[in-house]
């Protein structure tokens, strides 16, 4: 029994902690930017833009500090993922229901979308196992470009005012980051199918 109040107490430190904070803050962010791009107009794009931005900052600074501070948690590494991506999918529907994305590009967002729902699933399947998959450089690079990408999105129309061309460069970052999605999901599969097909007598 004495045990368990000082795990209890480290858990709701870790709960509350600054990097599980800044995740829960992304979480918070999904519906403030959704909000933003259905009412629409300039001023609610670069709003939608600036909620983002720092959404996406908070992204690379609750890791970064869960580590040096030594706050890493599984509550942490769950939301983190969570977060993640409820932030694109949201954006990326909202976008296309905006016709921001348009087109044959919506195959590059269903592209990407579909990809989160296969990781996440292989996650959850290897989990069980007890076995992981490493994200790679070229995960992280893809990652970065989508962010991006998004990014120009978010600010659309408002953002052509000032970058003329400002959707499309949006656009064409798009497609790169859906090339990128195939080839690190296939990454994902095959890592994961090792695990599948391997024999269990092995």
């Amino acid at each position: 029994m004495g045990l368990r109040r000082p795990r209890a107490n480290l858990s709701r430190l870790h709960a509350l902690s600054l990097p599980n904070m800044l995740t829960y803050g992304r979480i918070a962010a999904v519906p403030m930017v959704a909000a933003c791009l259905f009412v629409g107009g300039d001023t609610l794009r670069w709003a939608a833009f600036a909620i983002f931005a720092i959404a996406a900052i908070t992204d690379f600074l609750d890791g970064y500090l869960a580590r040096a501070w030594q706050q890493q948690s599984p509550l942490g590494r769950m939301l983190d993922s969570i977060a993640d991506k409820l932030l694109v999918a949201a954006c990326l529907l909202m976008l296309a229901a905006n016709n921001t994305i348009s087109g044959w590009s919506i195959w590059a967002a269903m592209v990407i979308l579909c990809r989160e729902v296969l990781v996440s699933g292989l996650r959850e399947f290897l989990a069980e196992l007890r076995a992981s998959v490493p994200v790679t450089q070229l995960a992280k690079y893809k990652t970065t470009t989508q962010l991006i990408a998004i990014g120009f999105l978010l600010a659309g129309p408002a953002g052509d005012k000032v970058l003329p061309g400002n959707t499309q460069i949006g656009i064409g970052l798009l497609w790169v980051a859906a090339l990128l999605t195939l080839y690190t999901g296939y990454d994902y599969l095959r890592a994961g199918l090792r695990h599948v097909l391997e024999d269990p007598s092995e």
